[in-house]
């Protein structure tokens, strides 16, 4: 079945800051239109591997497909359309606080698209819309709470209508009646548009909501730990640290 199939496949990928090694030759696939989450404790590498999976960083070694493209040497035109494919949510937002949340989702179809202002700002309105934020268009993010900026953070992220989306850390600072809120939107989001989700989080009531398959990273061999359901995982894992970490026995796993 077509969402069975590879999506991204990450190969034999290592990763270096200098000489300091931070990933270990990790290899996993994510399928299409799953929600898929890179989780472990702090200093494991989830964000490195996430900025890798965008191009960002090269690999010291190994390679990232999106498709059959090489995100790692892939350039020009054939590179510029492999960006196009994703969208990606910054832990912070990173909204430009001198825009408003429309023009702040316009931007992106003002670099990579022909399209005229009217059309621009039609698209802008549909991104809000899906993500609850139609009545906000002309509001600047200082003037939105933090789950609100995440969700335009998410808008502008889906205003090319890409296949994936990365998002780094997106319950980050905020109250847990608000990440369960746009838990709900990412589910929505995922199940109504068929998009890959892509999530690096260490908060487990997101992880159990959300994931249909998690990989945990280890700090200590740099590679991944645990793959699989995160509920299975829960119960089942047989390594303490997997086991400490989903079942919170530790401060901090």
């Amino acid at each position: 079945m077509n969402e069975k199939k590879p999506i991204i496949t990450v190969e034999k990928m290592t990763a270096k800051y200098g000489d300091r090694l931070v990933l270990d030759e990790l290899t996993f696939d994510v399928k299409r239109g799953e929600i898929f989450v890179i989780l472990g404790g702090s200093g494991c590498g989830k964000s490195t591997l996430l900025k890798h999976m965008i191009g960002l960083y090269k690999p010291a070694a190994g390679d990232i497909r999106i498709g059959e493209v090489s995100v790692v040497s892939s350039e020009g035109e054939k590179r510029d359309a492999l960006i196009r494919r994703f969208g990606v949510m910054y832990q912070s937002g990173a909204l430009f606080g001198s825009m408003t949340l429309l023009e702040n989702i316009c931007l992106p179809l003002e670099e990579f698209t022909d399209l005229g202002k009217d059309a621009r700002e039609l698209i802008a309105h549909m991104k809000l819309s899906l993500v609850g934020l139609a009545e906000f268009a002309n509001l600047m993010p200082s003037e939105i709470s933090g789950g609100m900026k995440k969700r335009a953070a998410i808008a502008r992220a889906m205003a090319l209508d890409p296949e994936i989306l990365f998002l780094d850390e997106p319950s980050a600072g905020l109250d847990p009646v608000t990440a369960d809120e746009l838990d709900d939107l990412i589910i929505q989001l995922s199940r109504s548009l068929n998009i890959t989700f892509v999530i690096v989080t260490h908060e487990l009531p997101s992880i159990y909501k959300i994931a249909d398959r998690v990989i945990m990273l280890d700090a200590r061999t740099k590679k991944i730990i645990a793959e699989g359901d995160p509920v299975v995982l829960r119960d089942s894992a047989e390594d303490p640290w997997v086991k400490s970490f989903f079942n919170r026995k530790t401060q901090q796993a």
